[in-house]
C-alpha cells in the first residue's frame, strides 16, 4: 500500500481554511457598493414616478413604483448587503445584531450618496416643468407648523410598520421568510396608499435627502429623518425585548 503523500496533506491544510474565508472586498466594500446601487435605483424609480405622475392615478402610481422597485432591488442585491437601502432599516437591523456596528456609518453614507445619485438621474431625464411642479420629488406635505405633530406621528407609525416587516420577515430567525422582499415592497406600497396624503409616506431618510438636495427644498426636512429613526429605535427595542426569538431577545443572551 502506498504511503500518503505529505505534500498533498500540507496543501489541503493550506487551502481548506482559505476557501471558507471571504475577501475583505466582499466583507466591507461590496455591501456598500450594493447599498449605493440599490438605493440609487430605488430612489430613481420612486422620484421618476412622482415626477411623471399621469394625474388620474392619485397615489397608486408612486405607491406601486416605490414598492415594486424596492422589492426587486432587495431580491437581487439582498444576498450581498442585506438589501437595506434605507438608513432607518440599517439602524433597526444593527440593533438586532444583523449588521455589525462598524458597518453602520458606511451603509448610511452609501445610502445617502445613492439617494443623491437617484434623485439626480430623475432630474436629468424628467422634463424641467414636471421637476419644478413636483418639487423634484421632495416631500412637501408640511406647509405650516401646525401640521408637524400629525406628520411626525404618521411617519413614525408608517416607518414602524415597514421596520417591523423587515425585522420579523428578514432578521428574526423564527419568522424569517423567503417572501421577505415581496412583503417589504408591499409594506411600502401600503404605507404610501394609506399615509401619502398625510405625510407623503417617506419612511426613508435617504429618499428624503436626495431629492431635497437636488431640488434645494429643505422645508421641514428634519421630520423625515426624525420619524423613521425614532421608528427604528422603537421597533428594534420591541423585537429585541419582546417579539424576537430566543437568539434575538436581549435578556436571553
Amino acid at each position: 500500500m502506498a504511503a500518503p503523500c505529505p505534500v498533498l496533506d500540507v496543501l489541503d491544510m493550506e487551502v481548506k481554511p482559505k476557501a471558507s474565508q471571504l475577501h475583505w472586498y466582499e466583507l466591507h466594500m461590496q455591501p456598500c457598493v450594493a447599498e449605493l446601487l440599490g438605493t440609487a435605483l430605488f430612489i430613481f424609480m420612486g422620484c421618476l414616478a412622482v415626477l411623471e405622475d399621469s394625474g388620474g392615478t392619485g397615489r397608486l402610481q408612486p405607491a406601486l413604483a416605490h414598492g415594486l422597485a424596492l422589492g426587486i432591488t432587495i431580491a437581487v442585491l439582498g444576498d450581498i448587503s442585506g438589501g437595506h437601502f434605507n438608513p432607518a432599516v440599517s439602524l433597526g437591523v444593527c440593533l438586532l445584531g444583523g449588521l455589525h456596528i462598524t458597518m453602520l456609518i458606511p451603509y448610511w453614507l452609501s445610502q445617502i450618496c445613492g439617494g443623491m445619485i437617484g434623485a439626480g438621474l430623475a432630474k436629468a431625464v424628467a422634463p424641467t416643468e414636471h421637476f419644478r411642479n413636483a418639487s423634484g420629488g421632495a416631500f412637501s406635505a408640511i406647509t405650516a407648523d401646525e401640521q408637524v405633530p400629525a406628520v411626525l406621528a404618521a411617519e413614525i407609525v408608517l416607518s414602524s410598520f415597514l421596520l417591523l416587516v423587515v425585522c420579523m420577515g428578514a432578521i428574526n430567525g423564527r419568522t424569517r421568510t423567503p417572501l421577505a422582499p415581496l412583503c417589504i415592497g408591499l409594506s411600502v406600497t401600503v404605507g404610501i396608499l394609506a399615509g401619502g396624503g398625510v405625510s407623503g409616506a417617506c419612511m426613508n431618510p435617504a429618499r428624503a435627502f436626495g431629492p431635497a438636495l437636488v431640488a434645494n427644498y429643505w422645508d421641514y426636512h428634519w421630520v423625515y429623518w426624525a420619524g423613521p429613526m425614532v421608528a427604528a429605535l422603537l421597533v428594534g427595542a420591541l423585537v429585541r425585548l419582546l417579539l424576537g426569538d430566543r437568539a434575538t431577545r436581549l435578556f436571553l443572551k
